[in-house]
C-alpha cells in the first residue's frame, strides 16, 4: 500500500493481482482511497501504468479499478483516466465507486470505460465471451434507484417548477395578445417557435415577458432591416461552435474554463431580466444535484456568483470552509459537500459595460491557484462570452420573437 498526497488529502493505492479463466489470464486490480483531484493525476497515472507493466502482456489489457473509497472525482483526473486508456489501447474497469463519483464519470462519457457495482460483476464480465476488450465506446452498469438518486429526481422536479410560472405568464401575454381560445395554444405556439430556433422554452418565454410589445401587425420590430454579425469568439473556433448553437456555445465555455483553468468544476450563470435580473445557471461541468439546486436561481450575496455581479469584478474564495458568510450558508455547505474548498469567479461583461452573468470555477484544494496568465486568458473568455450573450439576445431571440408574431398573425387564430 503507496501513500500519495499531503497529509490532509491522501491518495492510498494498492494493487494486486487475481486470476480470471477464459480468455483473460490475470488481471491487475488497483485500490483507491481518498479524493482523486487535480494534484493527483500525475501518481494517478502512474498507478495506472505500474499496474499494467505487471503483466506479460501489457497492451490490450483490462485494468480493475477499484474505487470504493473515492468521495470524489475532478474532471482532471477524468481525463487522466482518458489519457490511460488511449495510450495502452485497454478498457478500464471501475467498480464500487459511489453515486457521486458514478455521475462524474458518466458525464466525462470516458470511451473504453466500463463500471460495475461489485467485483465479481467485473470479473464475470471478463469472463465473458463477447468485444469487452476493444476500446469502443461501451455504456455504463445501470445504476438502481438508490435514495440519493431518487433525492437527485427530487431536484429535477423542483428546477422545472421554478420555470413553470414564468412559462404560464408568457402563456398569458400571448393569450391576450392573440386572442387565442385556450392556454394550450399559447404553449404550442411556444414551443414550436422554441424548437424553430433551437432557443429553450424557459429562455423565449422571458423573452416574451420583457420584449416591448409589438410595433405593428405584421412585424413585431417594425423596420429592423439588418442582423448583427455574430462576434468574433476564439474559443468558439476552436470547439467549432457556431453561434446560433445556445447549448453547444454553453458547453464550450465551460470546458475552455477548466482547461484554462486546471478547476475539479465550473459554473455559467446568464442573468433574466424577466426575474429581476437573477442569475440562472445555464451550465456546469463537476457539480452534484444538491449544490445545483442551491445555485439554480441566485439573487444575491454570499453566493460566489452573486458577490461577482454586485461588484462587477473577479472575486476569490481562497477557501469556502473559513469565509464566514459562505460556510454558514446553504449555499457554502452544499460546495463544502459537493468537495469544493476554493472558487474563483468574474463577470461577463460586455465592451459597452453591461453585465451579462458570470463564470466561477472550483477547486478542490483551498488556496488562491490561478496564475496571471490563467486569470488574464480566463477574463478574454468572460469578454467573448459576453459578447456572444449580448449579440444571441438582439439577433436569435428577436428573430423567434419575430418569427412567433408573424407565425400567429398569418393563420387563423384558434377558436
Amino acid at each position: 500500500m503507496a501513500d500519495v498526497g499531503s497529509e490532509a488529502n491522501t491518495m492510498m493505492v494498492s494493487d494486486k493481482r487475481l486470476p480470471v479463466t477464459s480468455g483473460v489470464h490475470q488481471v491487475s486490480v488497483i485500490s483507491l482511497s481518498g479524493p482523486l483531484d487535480a494534484d493527483h493525476c500525475v501518481p494517478l497515472m502512474r498507478s495506472l501504468r505500474k499496474g499494467r507493466s505487471n503483466r506479460t502482456e501489457r497492451q490490450g489489457q483490462p485494468l480493475i479499478l477499484d474505487m470504493a473509497g473515492v468521495p470524489l472525482i475532478s474532471a482532471s483526473a477524468c481525463r487522466t483516466l482518458q489519457r490511460a486508456i488511449e495510450r495502452d489501447h485497454a478498457p478500464l474497469l471501475v467498480i464500487a465507486a459511489p453515486p457521486r463519483v458514478r455521475r462524474a464519470l458518466d458525464h466525462h462519457e470516458i470511451t473504453g470505460m466500463r463500471q460495475y457495482r461489485t467485483l465479481a460483476e467485473a470479473l464475470t464480465a471478463l469472463s465473458a465471451p463477447g468485444d469487452m476488450l476493444t476500446t469502443d465506446r461501451i455504456p455504463p452498469a445501470p445504476e438502481p434507484e438508490e435514495p440519493e438518486v431518487l433525492h437527485e429526481q427530487m431536484l429535477d422536479l423542483q428546477a422545472k417548477a421554478r420555470t413553470s410560472g414564468m412559462i404560464g405568464v408568457a402563456q398569458g401575454i400571448l393569450l391576450t395578445r392573440y386572442g387565442l381560445s385556450k392556454p394550450s395554444a399559447a404553449l404550442d405556439l411556444l414551443k414550436e417557435t422554441s424548437q424553430h430556433f433551437n432557443v429553450p422554452l424557459r429562455v423565449l418565454a422571458s423573452a416574451v415577458i420583457t420584449a416591448p410589445p409589438p410595433r405593428h401587425a405584421d412585424q413585431w420590430f417594425f423596420g429592423r432591416t439588418t442582423r448583427t454579425a455574430p462576434p468574433v469568439a476564439g474559443f468558439l473556433r476552436a470547439h467549432r461552435v457556431k453561434p446560433s448553437q445556445r447549448r453547444q456555445v454553453l458547453i464550450a465555455t465551460i470546458s475552455k474554463a477548466v482547461t484554462v483553468t486546471g478547476a475539479d468544476a465550473a459554473e455559467l450563470h446568464l442573468k433574466d431580466a424577466a426575474q429581476d435580473d437573477v442569475l440562472v445557471l445555464e451550465q456546469h461541468q463537476g457539480l452534484d444535484a444538491a449544490y445545483r439546486d442551491q445555485s439554480a436561481l441566485v439573487a444575491g450575496p454570499p453566493a460566489v456568483c452573486a458577490r461577482v455581479q454586485q461588484r462587477l469584478e473577479p472575486v476569490t474564495v481562497p477557501d469556502v470552509a473559513t469565509d464566514a458568510a459562505l460556510s454558514t450558508h446553504p449555499v457554502g455547505r452544499a460546495l463544502l459537500e459537493a468537495g469544493t474548498r476554493a472558487v474563483h469567479g468574474l463577470p461577463l461583461i460586455t465592451p459597452d459595460g453591461h453585465c451579462t452573468g458570470t463564470l466561477t470555477v472550483h477547486r478542490s484544494q483551498p488556496g488562491t491557484w490561478l496564475s496571471g496568465s490563467q486569470q488574464q486568458t480566463l477574463g478574454v473568455l468572460a469578454v467573448e462570452v459576453a459578447s456572444w450573450s449580448s449579440w444571441y439576445r438582439r439577433t436569435i431571440i428577436v428573430d423567434a420573437l419575430e418569427h412567433l408574431h408573424q407565425h400567429r398573425t398569418h393563420r387563423p387564430a384558434t377558436r
